[in-house]
């Protein structure tokens, strides 16, 4: 008896092989077509008897599979940009490129390229009211990574929470006059009208917890420069809690899009440089597709508003 299947092939078409009998005899007392004794004997003229041992019949290809083109695709844009499965769908459907979030989230896993958090984030759960831009802008001070010229320097950054667009620019300090001239920069280049403003509590932006404590007349404490400029145009001016940056968070996301996507690729050697090159960043930005707009950039997401209020 066989000990085999390969062995069990083997005894049918020896015959053959020794030239006793033909292939189209064989198949009319054999109970395997004369396709298949065909193939038997292709694969034993080739391999041997480890020819005939049993494949698998896994289909090699995908008809369905994602092409070759779209993939490396795919590949480049993420190397270039750094971007989510979300936003690459984004950017790919201009392309007229037809593909699923969750197959760019495949092939990005599979080309390692996964971003890898070392810590669970926490949930904060807050109420997200309807906002119009202009209704709130968050405003936060980020440092520029290093030193230029051996002089440290400050990004101050301002972002509608309705539509993400933003404004950067980039000063030598963190005085209060920078806060209120950058506030009035804020006002003049914003497409929209600012009713509200929000901040941390540090001190360039409030003394609620510095200043007030050492007043003499705690009921009339004196007040920061940029609340006073904020009282005089009728711009609320609202703190988030101390210690809670989340409440602050478009602004603090931003400032991570800053330093993946452009402090960790560029180094500059002057601060005209840099000044240059944030200008230029702040527009790639607001032509940037965000998550939060449903594929929208913000430059897109305010040209839809002002037309539907039109």
């Amino acid at each position: 008896m066989p000990k085999s299947t390969s062995e069990e092939k083997y005894r049918w078409i020896k015959p053959i092989l020794d030239k006793e009998i033909s292939i189209k005899q064989l198949a009319k007392v054999c109970p395997f077509s004369e396709r298949t004794i065909k193939y038997w004997l292709a694969r034993y003229r080739a391999c041997g008897l480890n020819g005939l041992d049993n494949k698998s019949t896994r289909p090699k290809s995908q008809p369905h599979e994602t092409p070759i083109r779209i993939k490396e695709r795919i590949v480049e844009m993420i190397l270039k940009n750094r971007l989510c499965a979300q936003k690459l769908w984004y950017k790919l459907k201009k392309e007229d490129i037809d593909i699923n979030v969750r197959t760019i989230g495949k092939i990005i896993k599979a080309e390692g390229l996964v971003r890898k958090y070392r810590i669970r984030k926490l949930q904060y759960k807050y109420i997200k009211p309807t906002l119009l831009p202009g209704d709130l802008i968050e405003i936060d001070i980020k440092y520029v990574p290093g030193r230029i010229g051996g002089k440290r320097y400050y990004q101050y950054t301002a972002i509608d929470c309705a539509s993400r667009w933003r404004h950067l620019k980039i000063y030598d300090n963190m005085a209060n006059s920078y806060s209120i001239s950058f506030l009035e920069e804020v006002i003049k280049v914003a497409p929209f009208s600012i009713r509200a403003i929000k901040t941390d509590n540090g001190s360039c932006f409030t003394n609620r917890y510095i200043g007030y404590l050492k007043s003499s007349d705690p009921v009339n404490p004196r007040l920061h420069s940029l609340d006073i400029f904020c009282a005089k145009l009728g711009i609320p001016h609202y703190l988030i809690d101390p210690g809670k940056p989340a409440q602050n968070g478009r602004v603090e996301r931003s400032h991570r899009t800053d330093q993946e996507m452009f402090y960790d690729r560029n180094c500059f050697k002057d601060v005209i440089t840099l000044k240059k090159k944030i200008k230029s960043w702040n527009v790639y930005y607001n032509n940037l597709e965000h998550c939060a707009l449903d594929g929208l950039t913000p430059n897109e997401a305010l040209a839809r508003v002002q037309n539907v209020c039109t």
